[in-house]
């Protein structure tokens, strides 16, 4: 996978150069770029881009809809997934983190304007602040989240905020990498009471971005 520790990512996604900064060493995980959010990315693109020719697409139901769709993400950090996921068709999108990581985040927003040729939205957010989660406007179609289960104290507050925002034929596209024992059973515990889970295979994901300790979920509203 082409991924680095470097103080820059590069990220192509389709004709598109996306170029993110981050700050490895800030006190806030938010700051640096995470494999989940790349390995998301290019799993979509994957299958956005796929030719109709080609070979049948298992994911045209839920990932071939985009246009006219709304989404928001949760724990954007420096925005790669959510800016990708542009490009690739999701122009209604609200990218979302805590207060202390926004100037991370919007420095990349500003950074990759010219590429994005506008400007997305974004929302402070606070997974157990009922104000900010009203203020979204749920529901949406997609809720985006890329290595956001690390935390157990914040794993119960995670998972409401995608089962209010999602919603009830919407998707919650999830890139995911075990980081606490803790967080991980307690999120998959309360996680499939809410949802159904769909688990992309790993040949599915982009061939260039398939580390093998990270992999993408597919949950929809039982």
């Amino acid at each position: 996978m082409r991924f680095t520790d470097s103080p820059v990512i590069d990220l192509q996604i389709g004709d598109t150069h996306l170029s993110i900064e981050q700050d490895n060493a800030s006190m806030h995980v938010g700051t640096s770029v995470w494999p989940c959010s790349l390995v998301l990315a290019k799993f979509v693109e994957r299958w956005l881009l796929l030719s109709p020719s080609a070979s049948p697409n298992p994911y045209s139901s839920s990932l071939l809809l985009f246009p006219n769709k709304r989404a928001v993400e949760l724990g954007a950090g420096c925005g790669p997934a959510g800016m990708a996921l542009s490009l690739l068709g999701l122009s209604n999108i609200t990218l979302t983190d805590i207060a202390p990581v926004m100037p991370a985040l919007k420095r990349n927003l500003k950074r990759n304007r010219p590429a994005l040729q506008r400007n997305l939205k974004t929302a402070v957010l606070y997974w157990n602040n009922h104000k900010q989660l009203e203020a979204l406007g749920a529901p949406f179609d997609f809720v985006i989240a890329a290595d956001v289960v690390y935390l157990e104290d914040g794993v119960p507050h995670l998972v409401s905020a995608m089962e209010a925002l999602v919603a009830p034929s919407g998707v919650v596209l999830l890139g995911y990498q075990l980081r606490s024992p803790e967080a991980h059973q307690l999120f998959w515990e309360l996680a499939e009471r809410v949802f159904s889970v769909e688990k992309v295979p790993h040949e599915h994901l982009h061939p260039d971005y398939a580390y093998e300790e990270t992999d993408v979920y597919i949950l929809r509203k039982k």
